[in-house]
């Protein structure tokens, strides 16, 4: 079990690493690396969500898990909207797609 010391350092890190995804895909877009762009964006959201299950102290070990406790613990109870949960679902799918 975490201490509320290191969940806020994981948290940090993960934050850290959703700027660093977002400004990659800000890069990548313009010049038409489209694939490229979905995943940068995916994984910011992934870091993001992430992030807010450690905070939250709910785990989840793969993608598809961290989707399923994002619907369960935020989108079903309304802390988050449907459209973010979608948003979220949606570039998973592209992602895994190829687009």
């Amino acid at each position: 079990m975490l201490t509320e010391e290191e969940r806020d350092q994981i948290v940090k890190v993960r934050l850290e690493n959703v700027k660093e995804a977002i400004e990659t895909a800000e890069l990548l877009r313009p010049h038409g690396y489209w694939q490229a762009t979905i995943n940068r964006m995916y994984y910011a959201c992934y870091y993001a969500v992430t992030a807010l299950l450690i905070k939250n102290q709910i785990n989840a070990q793969t993608h598809a898990g961290v989707r399923q406790m994002l619907g369960l613990h935020f989108i079903t109870s309304g802390k988050l909207s449907i459209e973010m949960g979608d948003y979220y679902r949606n570039l998973f799918s592209k992602r895994i797609r190829g687009l």
